[in-house]
């Protein structure tokens, strides 16, 4: 099939590589000209393991890349949406790429005279594609969804640093349509891939993200609020969880839950805001969604106070992107624990292969020199030397880098372990944050 991607982030990257893999004819789409120009020389515009591998093998074949909106919709039978939602200052979503994009797709469509189909990749909670994408499209195209085009919703559920995987293991594929052809349509694109496809009204399928994202938000302040609260006792939290994700009936998903540092990246703090800001504006209480992002602001505070405990001045902290894997700074709880450390006097050295790589060539490299210069310039090139700097060493996420570094660890260092990075360290300095 003919596939246009708009949007070539995070998600519209690794989709349209993917697709492309599997033998559509594929377009991809971005204002930037630096990530369309890095896209046809076959090179990742973002760090994500594996995509560079498959980027060089699709690019030019079955994955072209364009600015030209025009020539994307009339070359092509679908288009995703893959723009960014970020939050607002309020919580809310900013959905004005989702109407940029529609606007643009809009017009493109006016004179297009062949069928075409529009289908939301992007996260939007539940109503954006009915009373945004579609009165959009039809405003600017002309034409009436539904007979001279139409839309459906096809959520993503891919995680960065495994989307690739992601992509080929889907535990469900989830369509948003009104009409059984367009579905049938978009569910071809993903045939041969396990896991059950599911087909619903829009507003339940832009739902079912959602509650997946406020699920896995709430496993992680769950797990970790258990891990500070079985330590006062002397309790190994991981422990305690281990038992509770042996019930696989119930307690569904071992993922997430094991006490740890706090949440971030793009999806978990600004899903769960855009819903608690909603339910605000109905009135309606949502006790534990409203509690969750202030419990993980705690449990940031309980970090650094675990830091602050020491007497060592000299800090190092091994990790700066939310999650091991990625170059993604957006709400990282490693930045703002960087940030308040640098706040209260302390002398801070960051190691974080990947954002030394988004620094110098990433998409994260303006985000780095505009938005967090302070601690960019912190960043050095070594374990080895952020070692010999430190008095402390944060390790924030389980990297399999800094796991096998913790035997050269010497012994008059203080290593504070926000991840549980591995079961029995044998340190004299070791101190985790819930064991």
């Amino acid at each position: 099939m003919k596939i246009s991607v708009f949007g070539m982030g995070y998600v519209g990257v690794v989709c349209s590589a993917c697709f492309a893999r599997r033998g559509h004819q594929v377009i991809g789409v971005d204002i930037n000209s630096d990530k369309i120009e890095a896209i046809r020389r076959g090179e990742a515009p973002i760090v994500e393991p594996g995509l560079p591998e498959l980027l060089a093998e699709v690019a030019g074949k079955t994955l072209q890349a364009t600015t030209d909106v025009g020539e994307a919709v009339r070359q092509s039978d679908i288009s995703f949406i893959a723009v960014g939602t970020p939050s607002k200052s309020n919580g809310d979503l900013d959905l004005s790429h989702v109407r940029g994009v529609c606007e643009q797709i809009g017009l493109a469509l006016r004179d297009k005279a062949d069928g075409h189909i529009v289908v939301i990749r992007s996260t939007v909670l539940p109503g954006t594609l009915r009373n945004l994408v579609l009165p959009t499209l039809e405003s600017f195209s002309g034409k009436v969804a539904g007979r001279q085009f139409h839309v459906a919703v096809n959520p993503e559920f891919l995680r960065e640093c495994t989307a690739i995987r992601d992509f080929d293991n889907p535990p469900f594929t989830i369509i948003g349509a009104d009409d059984d052809a367009t579905a049938l349509r978009v569910a071809s694109l993903y045939d041969g891939l396990p896991g059950e496809v599911i087909v619903k009204a829009p507003e339940i399928a832009e739902m079912i993200k959602y509650t997946c994202n406020a699920w896995h938000a709430t496993k992680v302040a769950f797990s970790n609020e258990i891990g500070s609260v079985a330590k006062i006792f002397g309790v190994d939290g991981r422990e305690v969880m281990d038992v509770i994700c042996k019930d696989k009936s119930l307690n569904v998903s071992s993922y997430y839950m094991r006490p740890g540092f706090a949440f971030g990246g793009s999806c978990l703090p600004k899903d769960v805001r855009a819903l608690t800001y909603r339910a605000m504006q109905r009135d309606l209480q949502l006790p534990l969604l409203y509690s969750m992002l202030n419990s993980n602001q705690e449990h940031i505070r309980r970090g650094l106070d675990l830091i602050m405990q020491k007497p060592a001045r000299r800090i190092g902290l091994l990790g700066l992107s939310f999650k091991s894997g990625t170059d993604d700074l957006r709400e990282s709880p490693f930045v703002e624990l960087g940030e308040r450390l640098i706040g209260k006097g302390y002398d801070l050295r960051i190691y974080d292969r990947n954002v030394e790589h988004a620094r110098m060539h990433g998409a994260n490299r303006e985000y780095i020199n505009n938005r967090i210069p302070h601690l960019s310039n912190l960043l050095v090139g070594s374990l080895d030397e952020i070692s010999d700097h430190a008095e402390t060493l944060v390790i924030s996420y389980p990297d399999p880098e800094f796991r096998s570094f913790l035997p050269r660890i010497p012994e008059g260092k203080t290593i504070i372990d926000l991840t549980g990075i591995e079961a029995g360290v044998q340190h004299p300095g070791y101190q985790g944050i819930c064991w």
